[in-house]
């Protein structure tokens, strides 16, 4: 048994708390909100997961020194952009703890990936990173998932791998860290188009091409930011990008639904109900494109049907009457 301290109420956050508790491990979660600490400890349920009942072993406390300090390791699990000023809050707490992060996107204000975020807070902090194709709804609930932890560290994946490792999850190990957090954060742009395909009514040859044309734009960017190009034809990177893509569960592609049938950045957050991280990826991957000079014709189309305006009946056919190319 482990003792484990999840950073994060939330969907994700609580699905894997419910996994490792089964397994026998002693979860503390942190949550910012008193009604969902209540609801969790009083209810044995999550408000984003209706269809999970607790298992024990979970308690969740508004108090993060009380949720850290005691901890073998600590799962990071908010949404990117709160993710330094919540570190912030533990750091203090974490000693020689190995910091797992689990959330995918970047820091919009820096444009800085995750781990930059977590190292520039606490330089000697131990990393791991933790994706995959991995819908909460279904982790919650035991459906066999295949996930990836990445480290520099032997002794994180070693950790990690023996501890979530089950018949119901399979882990991988990779020194790749980079890889791993840009293959995680990149797709959930892509699974907006795909949203907004599907709003379009377009067919299986659109998703085919766009779930290929995006995987080859993530690689090239995702390469030239640091990561292995192999590592973005595994788990982290195309796994992911189809799961989002394809699955009901997929907030991102629900945003990129709401606004193909022409509702507004507003109205698509209210009624998503959840951070949607492609909304705040979008604008950080076409800057950092456009610094490195990284040609990306899907991200530089869906920026400019966010953010100028540009239908999107109309970006489909700017992408099908590009200039010719070489695949």
């Amino acid at each position: 048994m482990k003792k484990i301290a999840v950073i994060g109420s939330g969907s994700w956050g609580i699905a894997l708390a419910a996994h490792l508790a089964r397994l026998g491990n002693e979860i503390k979660v942190w949550s910012f909100s008193e009604e969902e600490r209540d609801i969790i400890n009083n209810e044995k349920r999550c408000m984003f997961l209706p269809e999970l009942k607790l298992p024990e072993g979970i308690e969740c406390s508004t108090d993060i020194k009380y949720v850290v300090e005691d901890a073998e390791f600590i799962l990071h699990v908010t949404p990117s952009k709160f993710t330094r000023e919540t570190f912030v809050k533990y750091k203090d707490y974490v000693g020689n703890k190995p910091v797992i992060i689990c959330s995918k996107g970047f820091e919009k204000e820096s444009l800085s990936t995750l781990d930059e975020v977590i190292l520039s807070e606490k330089p000697d902090a131990q990393i791991g990173v933790l994706s995959g194709p991995s819908h909460a709804e279904e982790v919650s609930i035991g459906i066999p998932t295949l996930l990836v932890i990445a480290s520099k560290n032997q002794n994180v994946l070693r950790l990690i791998q023996n501890t979530f490792m089950c018949d119901k999850m399979r882990i991988y190990t990779t020194s790749d860290i980079k890889g791993v957090e840009l293959g995680a954060a990149l797709k959930n742009i892509i699974a907006f188009c795909a949203g907004a395909a599907a709003a379009l009514n377009l067919g299986d040859n659109t998703f085919a091409a766009l779930i290929t044309r995006g995987l080859s734009e993530i690689t090239r960017l995702g390469v030239e930011l640091g990561g292995n190009k192999e590592t973005f034809y595994g788990l982290s990177g195309l796994g992911d990008l189809v799961v989002t893509c394809l699955s009901e569960h997929s907030r991102n592609r629900k945003a990129g639904i709401l606004i193909g049938q022409g509702k507004s950045l507003e109205e698509t957050k209210k009624e998503v109900g959840m951070v949607i991280e492609s909304i705040d990826n979008i604008e950080v991957a076409y800057e950092l494109a456009n610094i490195h000079g990284i040609e990306v014709p899907i991200i530089d189309t869906v920026y400019s049907v966010i953010y100028k305006g540009l239908e999107p009946k109309d970006a489909v056919e700017k992408l099908m009457t590009r200039a010719k190319r070489k695949e």
